[in-house]
């Protein structure tokens, strides 16, 4: 290569007379350096002025990554028709115009200020949106306003090979629709972005992104187009699955619409963040948020257009009033039990009571030797402030776990590791996994109590805490023992203690709000709630009861002390209703799906929960809850509610085709009954027969 700059002299000759010989001697290869840079400008003469750029040259602005935006921009970039610009629409078009497509938007709705601040092309009239020939058209519509959308487009003005997509919940519909009503040369794509507005606000990113490419043309440029329009959301995060629109519907409607129903239902009894929120409420909580913002429309298409969606409804039908069932089974059983099985009963009562008018919060001695549980409830930070960060000899405590099942194991693995002495008394024989834990096992509770533990730690089922309690040898403690209990429910321990302690034994009625499941991690941050149901002023026995409570606000626990009857109230909405929840959806034998929503996972992670419960649990929550029996009435009120908003809607579909448009119908809100099986499933096949005819 010539380099010119290094070979012309600093200015030209004066006499151009030589001119004709430099030229010809351009021809003969060789060069005088001297001379050089008077042929070229003999050249300029002739020529244009010779450019030389060299790409590898440093360029300002950084010219390569321009020219790769452009190229990027040229061969990546589409331009989107969004039909049916309402919520959906815009959450899409905002990542469609960031990634850099050209976005145009029509609907029925003047959306154009959206439009605008969105970067978006509004159109009021189809035909002009169709007459700017975007490659792809985007079904933004409700489920139900689908077909007639479609029938109205003018799909004259767009090109032949236009790639139609739709993004419903529901996938066979879709597909049928656009094979039926497009023309043949028009390419198609299902797809369900399995996330909205509510679930994404913030990221995609690990969100399903399902689709099927139902009918693409073998060009080149529509397999890319195709590729094209899917890459938008790959590049956002979402994982990818390709799966036929049969196999899709069938996994929904376990999924999906359980999940919108589930939501519905609990959304009807208007549940309420509480004080002592347990992580399965939480979610419930969480997953009534995400399903509430969406349409009934939506969750109506759900139902309607997934032939799979009413058996899912009648199994969980089923499986709740199975449910209910077993709980009111074991109450008939309980109370026959104790009208006609005399001979099972215990022999009389010990009565500890007799003679002592208890006030309503426990206390039994005059103030002057017993402290009386404060009103002011203590709030958390106020009570981790006085955590001790070492356990010396003296806030050490000799503590009796009486019930050495799963929970009494949980909770002596955490004392143990603080350094307490930990007794345990069990009427099965635990004494393999007590040695491991460095527990002392007893299995005589008369040995037990001649250790004299300072605290008594019930942990027994709820069921034989009454059994359990008076077959204890209480004249063998000191008599200033505590008693702290356990259990889920606090009112129904709270009097038990009382009647059958002696009036100087101090009580503690505790819940800690976890389990071996839901604890597994650590406590931090876990409710634990707490009543001074009575309690001595005597120093140590203040202290006695502090150091039990500083275990657990060690350990990081929320501590929240709370009367009896107040968490009992709380209880029955947050704790009740989410073991509720799980055992009904137990019954349905849910299973992980290839495209579980967040909601769905919010589900399977609650079966999991409280699966591990046993029965004698949840009937506790049920049984010795006064507010337990309001709230399962409530539950079975919103779940009929809900039927008769489907199955209402369903009969005005029906009588509006059969009758036409001569009576107007709405839904009424009263209490309807679900409908036999087979009385059901005639009525959507007859239904859905209907609906095809008059397309048809």
């Amino acid at each position: 290569m010539l380099s010119l700059s290094l070979l012309h002299h600093p200015s030209l000759p004066p006499n151009n007379s030589s001119l004709p010989s430099l030229s010809r001697s351009f021809s003969l290869y060789s060069l005088n350096p001297t001379t050089i840079t008077t042929a070229t400008s003999s050249i300029s003469l002739r020529r244009k002025k010779l450019k030389i750029r060299a790409l590898d040259a440093a360029q300002p602005y950084d010219y390569e990554s321009k020219l790769a935006a452009t190229h990027f921009h040229n061969t990546h970039h589409l331009k989107i028709g969004i039909i049916g610009f309402g919520n959906f629409g815009q959450f899409l078009a905002k990542t469609l115009v960031s990634q850099g497509h050209t976005v145009l938007a029509y609907s029925r709705s003047d959306h154009s200020q959206a439009a605008a601040s969105l970067g978006v092309s509004f159109f009021t009239n189809p035909h002009d949106l169709c007459e700017e020939h975007p490659e792809v058209i985007l079904l933004c519509t409700s489920i139900i306003s689908t077909e007639r959308v479609l029938q109205s487009l003018p799909l004259q003005r767009l090109k032949r090979n236009t790639l139609f997509v739709d993004v419903l919940s529901v996938k066979e519909f879709p597909k049928n629709l656009l094979l039926e009503a497009l023309p043949p040369d028009f390419d198609v794509i299902c797809t369900h972005p399995m996330f909205g507005p509510q679930s994404a606000k913030h990221t995609w990113k690990g969100r399903f992104f399902v689709y099927e490419k139902v009918r693409i043309g073998s060009d080149d440029s529509r397999i890319s187009r195709c590729d094209k329009f899917l890459n938008a959301f790959e590049r956002e995060g979402c994982r990818m699955v390709e799966m036929s629109c049969v196999e899709h519907d069938k996994y929904a409607a376990g999924s999906q619409f359980i999940t919108h129903t589930v939501g519905r239902v609990l959304e009807m009894l208007n549940l309420e963040s509480t004080p002592i929120n347990t992580k399965g409420y939480e979610t419930l909580l969480e997953m009534v948020e995400n399903t509430s913002a969406d349409s009934f429309d939506l969750y109506y298409g759900l139902f309607m257009y997934n032939k799979s969606a009413l058996e899912m409804l009648e199994r969980l039908d089923s499986a709740f009033e199975s449910l209910r069932n077993e709980l009111f089974g074991r109450l008939h059983g309980v109370v026959r039990n104790q009208l006609f099985d005399k001979a099972k009963r215990l022999p009389p009562e010990r009565n500890y009571a007799a003679g002592f008018n208890w006030p309503q919060n426990g206390a039994a001695l005059p103030p002057t030797s017993l402290a009386i549980r404060s009103q002011d409830v203590a709030q958390p930070n106020e009570y981790k402030g006085q955590i001790s960060k070492s356990v010396d000899d003296s806030s050490k405590l000799k503590i009796a776990v009486v019930g050495f099942g799963n929970f009494g194991q949980f909770l002596a693995k955490t004392l143990v590791r603080q350094g307490h002495t930990v007794l345990a008394y069990s009427r099965s024989d635990y004494s393999d996994v007590a040695q491991e834990l460095g527990v002392s096992y007893f299995s005589n509770a008369d040995d037990l109590c001649e250790e004299h533990p300072e605290v008594i730690l019930l942990c027994s089922s709820i069921l034989s805490t009454e059994r359990v309690l008076k077959s204890l040898p209480l004249q063998r403690l000191k008599r200033n023992t505590l008693f702290v209990d356990v259990l889920s429910v606090k009112e129904f321990p709270r009097s038990l203690f009382l009647q059958y302690l002696p009036p100087d034994f101090d009580v503690l009625c505790t819940h800690p709000m976890f389990g071996p499941e839901s604890g597994k991690n650590g406590w931090n941050g876990l409710p634990f709630v707490y009543d001074k149901v009575r309690v001595a002023n005597d120093e140590s026995r203040v202290s006695r009861c502090d150091q039990f409570l500083n275990i657990f606000a060690r350990e990081g626990c929320q501590m929240v002390e709370m009367s009896c009857a107040e968490h009992d109230w709380h209880a029955a909405g947050s704790q009740f209703i989410t073991h509720t929840m799980g055992r009904v959806l137990e019954k349905l034998g849910l299973e992980s799906t290839p495209i579980n929503t967040i909601g769905y996972e919010t589900l399977l992670n609650l079966v999991e929960n409280t699966a591990g419960d046993s029965f004698d649990l949840y009937y506790g929550l049920f049984m010795y809850n006064a507010n337990a029996m309001e709230q399962l009435e409530r539950l079975d009120h919103s779940f009929e509610s809900l039927k008769k908003q489907l199955f209402g809607r369903l009969h005005g579909v029906l009588r509006k085709q059969l009758f036409g448009n001569a009576e107007k119908f709405q839904v009424s809100q009263e209490k309807p009954m679900l409908p036999k099986h087979s009385q059901s499933s005639a009525a959507l096949a007859s239904s859905s027969d209907t609906l095809h005819a008059q397309n048809n």
